[in-house]
């Protein structure tokens, strides 16, 4: 509790924040930040730029792909349940049933 007073009273010090944000690790720590931020920006930029070009490609494409998706999605689903034996995790009461 006081460690926590005295960190918000550091903090609420113009003439320490300015210090601290002249010092070397905090610049490089807002250099990181602001590139990993832009980057993130840019990719979502182009991923956005990608699904429109895709849904303005021939019409249904895009909903084709996605039922192709769901239907092996679900083929693949129902093979991993008939391959398992015994019942599903969880099905089980009382202490040590999933032991």
């Amino acid at each position: 509790m006081v460690l926590r007073r005295l960190l918000a009273a550091l903090l609420h010090s113009p003439q320490l924040v300015e210090r601290l944000s002249e010092s070397r690790p905090i610049r490089r720590a807002a250099q990181l930040t602001a590139f990993a931020l832009l980057q993130a920006q840019l990719r979502g930029q182009d991923a956005a730029r990608r699904l429109q070009d895709l849904a303005a490609g021939p019409a249904g494409s895009l909903c084709r792909r996605a039922g192709r998706f769901r239907d092996a999605f679900t083929q693949e689903l129902r093979r991993g349940l008939r391959g398992r034996s015994g019942p599903p995790p969880g099905s089980q009461r009382g202490p040590g049933a999933n032991i």
